[in-house]
């Protein structure tokens, strides 16, 4: 049988009580196949006698003779030392709430001892060991022929109060005596050969009680691997139903290399650009004061291709002239990554238009009120003039005006609706979706994604089914490796390339108790008329947590440091008209300074604000600090942003935050927070509903990915992919 198909109760396991099933439900462990699949976080080889002289190694493995016991603190602090030697050095044991062991490790007993020790006041010592008795009385001589016990390669797992490892492992070899032997293959044999890895049973066994750490990794790479393959098969699956078609099989989303093509490339990109360009799209060229980038023409141009294909097999579907097999038509699946401000929302109008051309009509989803309201501003004010009928819809627009509206979309007359995701609420029906797209996509979850998907679905007559293209974009550059593992069913277009006149943002590090001058620099610019924003990770302040806040930040800001500016308050807290009305009055010039948390991240695009200041920098991820900073630099002037850092920063964290300084370019930011950080969980990070990776780390499993990736879709296209390499 399968690994996930072993449903008995953990409390059928041998030793398993219904205490222990308590503890074991904390690690999320309720059936056997649960606790085989707790996978072991590292191993302890004690293999090998470790004494006390070597402790620098840190790891200790030895025997030693108890030669007193100590007692420090006071009532329920009181704490129990116990002292061994082994001969050659001596060292003292600390034992936390284990007062027990004063009786069973007396004085003259000889004792195995394994942990972690460290000198601390003066003393060799441990507080994280393990000690059993071997005999009630020895002699140092003894102490050499004595017989460690576990001499072997120990499964280091995680744990939860109440459980130890000993607990664990014992569980879990009972585990393995029950079932491992009845455990099937869960990949093809050809791929367990052409990869070397082992059998499904064999891996399960390994994982837990390897004999050598080469046994051990093993039977991690095989279970990684499964893991991935399962997982890309999975995206292989949704990229076939949703559009017909695999991603590329190396689906890294491909370089912008428009600001260093030769002049032919760029040729090239703008001739295949205007050739392409439907009659709209022609005339939002004509308006626009600019030139669109080399990049933007590019990602125009491939978004063109999946909507005119999709069209054309509709087309060909409702005529009855494609193939009898075929039930739904192409539709496009595909993200756009751009860095922040490099033109992301025009080149979705420019999709817009092109659905608008073949008689479609569009949803246009952001997660918050304030980016849907800027979305459909410049919606109205760059497509309106084209005969284009946009509309605004969220959960606050009236019970008369929504009526009005959802009328004129149910007829057609509404073009492209624009809102949060009141765009797929009960009662909200359209005459003809074909292209949803999805603004700021790592703040929605796959259902709501789902769901405005579905409202585009259409059905015919002979099981015929037309779906919405989906275009989903994101500001928050997305690292290779994880667009390979969350968006593996999707296409990747990116723009990096940014608008021409914009200049990089330059960025200071600015050590807590130096605030002085950033706030000085910041002075000079609103001297000279322009604005500011000051972040802050809180919008009340913890004392005893030491984190700095808005609220305080704006009583402080407004009367002590810019007392001669107006200055505002902005946060979630703030219900959403009030939010509008100060952005309103910001991008007005009214309002000089901003003191806010990060619900300015995305949606706000002030050109005259060239400084961001953001408190306790320390506290956010690489790539956030990126997204914020991008709120400026949104003008042709140059702009700064000054990063204030803890006193207590390690090393390491200051080097974090040189990584932003250094670099202005989102995707190698969000490569090095990738490595800095950890994945996490990629439901989680990119809320993409696929699967939470358990063992697989996809930083350091990057090529079983991509092997997993090529076995995976030519498992499922076999004549398509290229040979096993």
């Amino acid at each position: 049988m399968k690994l996930e198909d072993i449903k008995p109760p953990v409390s059928t396991i041998a030793g398993v009580g219904p205490a222990a099933s308590k503890l074991f439900a904390k690690l999320n462990v309720f059936t056997a196949a649960d606790l085989l699949s707790l996978y072991p976080k590292t191993y302890d080889d004690r293999r090998k006698r470790v004494p006390l002289a070597h402790f620098q190694n840190g790891k200790v493995n030895t025997a030693a003779l108890v030669t007193g016991h100590e007692w420090f603190g006071y009532g329920e602090m009181r704490t129990l030392k116990i002292i061994i030697t082994d001969g050659e050095t001596n060292a003292a044991l600390i034992a936390f709430n284990r007062a027990f062991l004063e009786k069973s490790l007396p004085v003259g007993a000889a004792v195995a001892v394994n942990g972690i020790f460290a000198v601390k006041y003066g003393q060799l010592q441990s507080s994280a060991f393990e000690a059993v008795k071997l005999a009630d009385s020895a002699t140092l001589d003894d102490l050499h022929s004595l017989i460690l016990p576990d001499a072997k390669i120990l499964s280091v797992y995680p744990l939860t109060e109440g459980l130890n490892q000993r607990n664990v492992r014992k569980a879990v070899a009972a585990a393995l005596r029950q079932y491992a032997k009845g455990i099937e293959d869960e990949l093809p044999e050809e791929i367990i050969a052409a990869r070397k890895l082992l059998h499904k049973k064999d891996a399960i066994t390994l994982i837990h009680m390897p004999q050598t750490l080469e046994e051990a990794e093993a039977a991690r790479k095989t279970l990684i691997y499964e893991e991935l393959f399962h997982f890309q098969t999975i995206m292989a699956r949704r990229a076939w139903k949703h559009k017909g078609a695999l991603p590329a099989l190396y689906a890294a989303p491909a370089a912008d290399k428009s600001d260093t093509d030769s002049e032919e490339e760029k040729r090239k990109i703008n001739e295949d650009f205007e050739k392409n360009l439907s009659p709209l799209q022609k005339q939002l060229c004509a308006r626009l004061p600019f030139e669109l980038t080399p990049g933007q023409k590019k990602v125009i141009t491939e978004m063109n291709a999946d909507i005119d294909r999709g069209y054309k097999e509709r087309c060909a579907l409702l005529n009855g002239e494609a193939e009898s097999a075929k039930l739904h038509p192409f539709t496009m699946a595909r993200l756009l990554q751009g860095d922040v401000g490099s033109g992301k929302t025009l080149v979705a109008f420019f999709a817009c238009l092109r659905v608008i051309n073949w008689k479609g009509q569009c949803a246009f989803m952001a997660p918050t009120e304030i980016l849907a309201r800027q979305h459909a501003e410049s919606a109205a004010s760059l497509l309106e003039p084209l005969g284009i009928t946009t509309a605004f819809l969220t959960g606050n627009v009236k019970a008369a005006g929504r009526t009005a509206l959802l009328k004129q979309l149910k007829n057609g007359s509404v073009h492209i609706l624009i809102g949060t995701h009141a765009l797929f609420s009960q009662g909200v029906v359209y005459d003809d979706l074909q292209l949803a797209i999805i603004d700021e996509q790592h703040r929605f979850g796959v259902v709501q994604r789902q769901a405005i998907i579905d409202k585009g679905r259409k059905s015919e007559a002979g099981g015929l089914t037309f779906e919405p293209h989906l275009l989903m974009m994101s500001a928050t550059p997305i690292p290779q490796t994880l667009a390979l593992t969350a968006f593996g069913d999707l296409d990747v277009s990116v723009i990096k390339t940014m608008p021409t006149g914009r200049k990089p943002v330059q960025t200071y590090l600015v050590r807590e108790g130096n605030e002085r001058n950033a706030y000085e620099a910041v002075r000079k610019q609103l001297a000279a008329g322009m604005q500011a924003y000051f972040v802050y990770p809180a919008i009340e302040g913890d004392t005893a947590a030491g984190v700095k806040s808005a609220e305080e930040a704006f009583t402080r800001l407004s009367k002590k440091v810019f007392p001669e500016y107006k200055c505002a308050l902005l946060h979630s807290k703030i219900d959403d008209e009030a939010q509008i009305e100060i952005l309103r009055d910001f991008r007005a010039g009214k309002i000089n300074v901003i003191a806010a948390t990060t619900v300015i991240e995305v949606g706000v695009d002030v050109p005259n604000a060239n400084c961001i200041v953001i408190e306790e920098a320390d506290r956010f991820g690489l790539a956030q600090l990126h997204q914020l900073r991008g709120r400026v630099g949104r003008g042709s002037g140059q702009s700064y942003c000054f990063l204030i850092y803890g006193k207590n920063l390690s090393a390491s964290g200051i080097e974090r935050m040189k990584v932003l300084r250094q670099n202005t370019d989102g995707f190698i930011i969000a490569e090095e927070d990738l490595k800095l950080r950890g994945p996490g969980e990629i439901a989680g990070t990119a809320q993409s509903g696929n699967l939470t990776l358990g063992i697989a780390d996809i930083v350091r499993d990057r090529e079983l990915l991509f092997e997993a990736r090529e076995d995976a879709f030519k498992a499922f296209l076999p004549d398509q992919i290229v040979p096993y390499r």
